[in-house]
């Protein structure tokens, strides 16, 4: 049975594990307010950032889809891995060794690094075979695509020798077993035992974001090998070609940094673009680029509008590379980004190009993008002959859908005005067939949801909505009672230096009005022991029911309206100042209502101290508004 983390290493690791550095990793973060940073969620798809990270507090929150949570939680997410793993993950990352309560690391954990561990033992084994004589005619492709021995070296480039078994061999005497090879796509079993997946080629190592090695692409070297030109690992418990790009790891800064990235065909193109000062340069492993593939991208980009991240595909001249663009195109609109693509003088790749015409030209490719839109439209008019009114009609009319499929309404009437220059018809004609196919996709849009969409599906919907029963509703934030309170929360959670403990006490004896609100408010009294340390907070949220984690983390993830630490403070005084204010407005109602009732007004001792009571309130509420 799997041993159990020591509960103190749990805690232990979190709390020497920078949150932004992890969430960084997958989404670009940018500064929001005082202690929080802001992204593009990678949980759902949102053109503008809603992601939110509190360094300090060492949670997420997502304020589109409600996903949120912890260091170890978002790796599970994003990693598909189990907390264990997490855990053992981010143990490794700051060097802790973990204590298991019962012995032994989680089944799946402990694969999961022999894979690594097997990987990464591959990867120095071929690298080092890549200088033996039988790698000659793999050095000699190298050297034709103008790859010397530092660019071999930059990239981890390496050699699989001929032999059966050369890499099972070397492995099984660091200790590793057949079927640990076997698992991790490096090895096949055969009546004999096991022989090498990759033999005589070239091999490049595929690594994470993290610069681990989780895969091999390798390209055929000898006539005599049968397979195919490339060979890639077999998905394995770390590997997922969907979900992989090659140059990952060396581009993902500069992606972040310039909001750019050049999407290649191969592995060579992404050695030429990076040696070329490309640094944002990644392709795809063996698999058409797909959703996952944007997915990962998306994380890495801001939703500037004013400055828009650009996507810049490079694609061959030939059918393959046309038909690969016109996918592209029709996926743009899920990239948070603007779409480009490069092509090549003379249809040369940016391998061959840089091989042949130097670095600066890779360059000067790249620069001279076009917009995806515009490619794609010039594609469709291609299938067409201009010289006759026939072809000009029909060029327009299959370029038309093109254009109505921009969202931009600047841009769409400018590209209406191109593709009449380019059919070279009047552009109220090219507009009218323009407009016609929107409504034409307008229409067959509504078809699909009706068909998809039964009314008793919708019955079923709105029953679930309705039936969702939960024991707090959600506040109405535009009621002003219910918003000032969700505002004294948040400087309560995310201010604690901006009241005292009775200040909060008096908070909490007079209460709020809305459930949730209030059972927030009770989760903080009960953690006035943590006020002022780390755990403030953790000791919330382990006092809080689980139906209001995720309203706890909004609140935790407000952003305040505070440039520095010291405004934030203010703030956070004011706010608690309105909400006492408030308390003591409620203690002088009810003082007051007292001091109506008939068996008060008959008691003279008591009406004087109901009198005294509220000359003190009186002048508690002068020093609060400092009058």
């Amino acid at each position: 049975m799997a041993g159990k983390i020591r509960a103190r290493d749990i805690e232990e690791v979190k709390s020497r594990v920078n949150i932004a550095d992890v969430v960084g990793e997958y989404v670009s973060l940018k500064n929001s307010s005082v202690g929080s940073l802001k992204g593009l969620c990678p949980f759902h798809d949102e053109k503008s950032p809603s992601f939110n990270v509190r360094p300090m507090q060492g949670f997420y929150h997502c304020f589109g889809c409600g996903e949120g949570g912890d260091a170890y939680k978002f790796l599970q997410q994003m990693d598909s891995i189990s907390f264990t793993e997490a855990v053992e993950k981010l143990a490794a990352r700051v060097g802790y060794e973990l204590t298991y309560e019962e012995g032994g690391a989680s089944v799946d954990q402990g694969q999961k690094s022999r894979i690594l561990e097997a990987n990464n033992a591959a990867a120095k084994f071929y690298e080092s075979q890549l200088m033996i004589d039988e790698a000659t005619t793999g050095r000699d492709f190298l050297k034709s695509r103008g790859f010397d021995k530092s660019a071999a070296e930059k990239f981890g480039v390496g050699y699989a020798p001929k032999g059966w078994s050369n890499l099972t061999d070397h492995l099984k005497t660091l200790g590793f077993s057949i079927d640990e090879l076997v698992v991790a796509g490096l090895a096949t079993k055969s009546d004999r035992g096991a022989y090498d997946k990759f033999r005589g080629r070239l091999i490049w190592p595929i690594r994470d974001t993290t610069g681990q090695v989780i895969g091999f692409g390798a390209r055929k070297l000898y006539e005599d090998d049968q397979g195919p030109k490339y060979l890639n690992t077999s998905d394995t418990l770390v590997y997922h070609k969907s979900s992989v790009l090659y140059g990952i790891d060396l581009a993902k800064k500069d992606i972040s940094k310039r909001q750019v990235v050049v999407v290649v065909e191969g592995y060579t193109d992404v050695m030429a673009c990076h040696l070329a000062g490309v640094t944002t340069a990644v392709a795809t492993c063996g698999t058409a680029f797909g959703d996952e593939h944007i997915r990962i991208i998306n994380r890495l980009l801001s939703a500037d509008k004013e400055s828009p991240a650009q996507v810049i595909f490079t694609f061959d001249p030939d059918a393959a590379g046309q038909k690969a663009a016109m996918r592209a195109y029709a996926d743009s609109h899920k990239f948070s980004a603007q779409t480009f693509v490069a092509v090549g003088p003379e249809g040369l790749d940016p391998c061959d190009l840089r091989s042949e015409k130097g670095d600066a030209a890779v360059l000067e490719m790249i620069e001279a993008k076009k917009p995806l839109f515009e490619f794609a439209i010039k594609q469709k008019i291609s299938k067409f002959d201009l010289s006759t009114i026939e072809g000009r009609v029909g060029a327009a009319r299959a370029a038309a859908p093109v254009v109505a499929q921009i969202l931009d309404p600047s841009m769409r009437p400018a590209y209406t005005r191109e593709l009449a220059g380019w059919v070279n018809l009047e552009g109220n004609e090219v507009a009218a067939l323009v407009d016609a196919a929107a409504k034409s996709a307008k229409q067959d849009a509504v078809k699909d949801l009706r068909r998809d969409s039964a009314p008793e599906d919708l019955v079923d919907l709105m029953t679930k909505d309705s039936d969702a029963g939960d024991r707090f509703s959600q506040p109405n934030l535009a009621d002003p009672i219910s918003r000032f309170e969700r505002q004294v929360l948040e400087v309560l959670v995310q201010i604690p230096e901006s009241f005292q403990a009775d200040q909060l006490i008096r908070i909490i004896r007079d209460g709020f009005s809305t459930p949730a609100h209030n059972a927030i408010l009770e989760a903080i009294g009960n953690s006035l022991s943590s006020l002022g340390s780390d755990e403030w907070m953790n000791s919330i949220a382990r006092s809080l029911e689980p139906e209001l984690q995720s309203m706890l983390r909004s609140v935790a993830a407000q952003s305040l309206p505070a440039k520095n630490k010291e405004e934030l403070i203010r703030y956070g005084q004011g706010v608690i100042a309105r909400a006492l204010i408030n308390a003591l407005a409620h203690d002088k109602a009810n003082l007051l209502s007292m001091l109506r009732r008939a068996d008060v007004a008959d008691d003279p001792q008591q009406s004087a101290q109901i009198q005294q009571d509220l000359v003190k309130l009186e002048a508690e509420r002068r020093k609060l508004q400092g009058i």
